[in-house]
């Protein structure tokens, strides 16, 4: 059995034990820091693409649920010359903050930003202050991460990403089937939009300015004269190259309409074209 599958199994032995009976297993300490070893390299990712689908690795997920069970609460805390100091946060010891080094190719502007133990950040990406990434998310090359913007929990986020400000990535650990927010390459996400919920957002769309998606609003296609949603079969899926802005729908029922009632819904109005391209092309400047 090679290393990759004896950890894999360990982790998945080690998944069903109390907090009480990992602090009893002698090894659990180094099967999980040779499995956290892994997700801050990027070898191993809480969901991957499969034969054209995203799936989930649920043995991944099961290891960071093993850390949240086996580490202890301390208190940790930096100063600029990295002892200890007075900003303290308290949390399980088997999840402090990320250690990133120049060799990492990764920009991070002082500010307030915190980067998990147990997520990847790959060469050339850039963080805007204050942001957060939090334990299991991958994030691929040449991505920006604006202000006030979050990557949760195990968030897979492709190439040449831009998350703009205020963007919520939503995480998910539990249950461990369920699967994290994707968003493939060259996505542009505007500011303040929100991501919930499995959502999948393929290669190249654009999310407008304020745009929710989650599993229990459809888009309406303009284009195409359909309707995405959530299905017991699988997530929420924006297209390829899509164009989604922020729309309405009118209200069913009679005190809707005496009211002139609408309910919020994201809507596709068009596919990407270069005069999208021109419009959301990233500031190389910045980078």
């Amino acid at each position: 059995m090679s290393s990759y599958e004896q950890l894999k199994q360990d982790i998945i032995a080690l998944s069903s034990a109390t907090a009480a009976e990992l602090a009893a297993i002698s090894d659990a300490r180094r099967i999980f820091t040779e499995f956290k070893q892994l997700l801050n390299d990027g070898c191993i990712r809480a969901a991957e693409k499969a034969a054209g689908s995203w799936v989930v690795n649920t043995w991944v997920k099961e290891g960071i649920l093993v850390g949240m069970r086996l580490g202890t609460l301390t208190a940790g805390g930096v100063r600029p010359d990295g002892s200890l100091g007075k900003f303290t946060f308290i949390d399980k010891d088997t999840w402090p903050l990320k250690e990133i080094t120049l060799e990492h190719n990764v920009r991070i502007v002082p500010g307030g930003s915190s980067v998990r133990d147990g997520s990847y950040l790959a060469p050339s990406v850039v963080m805007m202050p204050p942001a957060y990434v939090n334990v299991g998310a991958y994030v691929d090359a040449g991505t920006m991460i604006d202000s006030h913007a979050l990557v949760g929990s195990c968030a897979q986020v492709g190439k040449h990403v831009h998350l703009s400000a205020g963007v919520q990535v939503g995480g998910v650990l539990e249950p461990v089937g369920a699967m994290p927010v994707i968003i493939e390459d060259e996505v542009m996400v505007g500011g303040n939009c929100g991501i919930y919920e499995g959502t999948v957002v393929q290669e190249r769309a654009v999310i407008g300015t304020g745009v929710i998606l989650n599993g229990s609003t459809p888009v309406y296609d303009l284009v195409n004269g359909t309707i995405h949603r959530k299905s017991a079969e699988g997530p929420l899926v924006i297209p390829a190259g899509a164009v989604v802005v922020a729309g309405s729908r009118l209200a069913k029922g009679a005190f809707a309409v005496e009211h002139g009632l609408s309910l919020y819904t994201p809507v596709i109005v068009k596919y990407r074209d270069e005069k999208t391209d021109s419009a959301t092309a990233l500031e190389q400047a910045l980078r």
